[in-house]
């Protein structure tokens, strides 16, 4: 238990931490981005520094094991920011909105992804005429526009053909996040995420 709470621990950092920096701090996306990615770093750099020290490793040997566990947290990141799979996208249209998403969002959905590979994003930005042509009420408030920082901050996840409680996991997931989380129909039944 131990083991995997150890294991978790810094995705809830590297997102949460954002989150609580971006709600609670009032920094921008960018700088609570960097805030939780910067202790997310440094508490892989400890982690490796105290399993390198418990196994008796030379000085040489804990140095490098701490850069490779901070240059692995940093392409992580990175990697989350630029790329999401094909197979996790609805479609290329959904897939090229990807980048207009705010950079916690798309922290969060890169870890999710890794505990349900078979994730998919329907939607994400819109604008006024997605919802005259989608014949519901145009939404001048809904966080799928584009806000005033420049990003986009909700998206919508597939709930269709899947497990109830593959759904509710996936609801609480977000939530734990620090997430807004909403089951709602518009154009079909889909998990609404959005950050406050």
């Amino acid at each position: 238990m131990t083991a995997v709470l150890l294991a978790v621990f810094p995705f809830i950092l590297l997102v949460r931490g954002g989150v609580f920096a971006y709600q609670q701090w009032g920094l921008g996306a960018w700088p609570s981005l960097a805030v939780s990615a910067a202790a997310t770093v440094l508490l892989l750099a400890f982690y490796a520094w105290a399993a390198s020290r418990r196994l008796g490793a030379g000085k040489r040997l804990r140095k490098f094991t701490i850069r490779v566990a901070a240059l692995a947290a940093a392409a992580f990141v990175l990697y989350s920011l630029l790329v999401i799979a094909g197979g996790n996208v609805k479609s290329e249209e959904v897939r090229a909105e990807y980048l207009g998403l705010h950079p916690l969002l798309r922290m969060a959905v890169s870890v999710f992804v890794l505990a349900d590979a078979d994730a998919v994003i329907t939607d994400a930005a819109r604008t006024p005429e997605f919802y005259a042509r989608a014949g519901l009420p145009s939404n001048e408030s809904s966080l799928h526009l584009r806000q005033d920082d420049g990003f986009v901050h909700a998206l919508d996840l597939r709930t269709i053909n899947r497990p109830e409680w593959r759904n509710l996991l996936a609801e609480l997931a977000f939530r734990a996040m620090g997430f807004h989380t909403l089951r709602h129909v518009g154009t079909a039944d889909h998990l609404h995420v959005s950050l406050r």
